[in-house]
């Protein structure tokens, strides 16, 4: 490994856990509402979201509109291992979370491998066609609550393990798309005929970015369902999609630290805006309409943020406007 690349991971791990060790003094000081801690652990539900559909979206370059349908099968797997209490507690979330990310990937997998034949606009209609199937399927049957709901799920807020899954689920995510496999599914992103005839198997990359990305919106269905206590088919509608679609494209397209941050800003701004509820999804709208215009490659377009990278810029300009200031004198 090179010397540059220890040294952005060893400053990023030391920022993660400065943020961790910040949040956490002001959640047990009780600046943090109850209500503002559920927040902070929605935006960590929906950088899980984020990421995972940028694998599909920004690194294959497939559009998908039914990413919160996995998320829902995640959601009631999880709830219902929770609801069954065969293992309690915190190993019973983790092992809730596993079987989540698990049948996600299951049906990932059933629904990817025809899917997949299809591109662009065909294949975000599948998709969308997919969630709401799905939705419908869970009011369904009576063992997920039906129209009513499901009820009773354990629930589990601990910020400590809830940030270090993201964390890590980021890490594994960014890891698998930097390594020979992710530089495969990028190649297929950028011309999946020559890839195919260089010898990579764009069947088995396109639905490998896709089921992993259906694991882990599983994960953080799983993580939903025990924030709230209470699940309808209803909140995992396409609305729903559209919305994690939205910080994908905002962030820019194949840059994980741009979803990270659109997943940050798109989860506080409505929450910010609340005190003019009546005009609040107008300025809303306003703001991605202008956003859009001025930077339509999104927030970091497919370049990553590496804090070393922002030091040296920082040194460079310094150095510029120092020897500007001595020409002038």
């Amino acid at each position: 490994m090179e010397k540059s690349k220890k040294i952005n991971y060893i400053i990023s791990f030391l920022l993660l856990f400065l943020i961790y060790l910040g949040m956490t003094l002001m959640i047990h000081s009780s600046i943090f509402s109850r209500y503002q801690l559920s927040v902070i652990i929605l935006i960590c539900i929906n950088i899980i979201l984020a990421v995972s559909l940028n694998i599909t979206v920004g690194c294959l370059g497939q559009i998908t509109i039914g990413h919160a349908g996995f998320m829902s099968v995640g959601a009631y797997t999880a709830a219902l291992f929770s609801k069954s209490a065969l293992v309690s507690g915190v190993p019973g979330f983790f092992l809730a979370l596993l079987l989540g990310g698990i049948v996600a990937g299951v049906v990932g997998i059933v629904i990817g491998v025809p899917a997949l034949r299809l591109n662009g606009d065909y294949l975000a209609i599948i998709t969308l066609a997919f969630g709401e199937i799905i939705r419908v399927l869970i009011e369904y049957f009576d063992f997920t609550g039906g129209p009513q709901g499901l009820r009773g799920i354990p629930k589990f807020n601990n910020f400590d393990i809830i940030y270090w899954i993201m964390v890590f689920s980021v890490i594994l995510m960014f890891s698998l798309m930097t390594s020979r496999h992710g530089r495969a599914v990028l190649a297929i992103r950028e011309d999946e005929i020559a890839s195919c005839a260089s010898g990579i198997n764009t069947t088995y990359y396109k639905t490998f970015a896709f089921t992993l990305s259906a694991i882990f919106a599983g994960i953080a269905g799983g993580i939903y369902a025990h924030n709230l206590g209470v699940l309808g088919a209803k909140q995992f509608d396409y609305n729903y999609s559209i919305n994690i679609l939205v910080m994908v494209v905002l962030g820019g397209m194949g840059s994980f630290t741009g979803s990270i941050l659109a997943a940050i800003v798109l989860t506080l701004l409505p929450e910010m805006l609340r005190e003019f509820s009546d005009y609040r999804m107008i300025v809303y709208a306003v703001i991605l309409i202008f956003m859009m215009i001025f930077r339509p490659k999104g927030l970091l377009g497919r370049e990553e943020f590496q804090l070393s990278l922002a030091l040296t810029w920082c040194k460079q300009k310094l150095r510029i406007g120092g020897k500007k200031n001595g020409n002038h004198q």
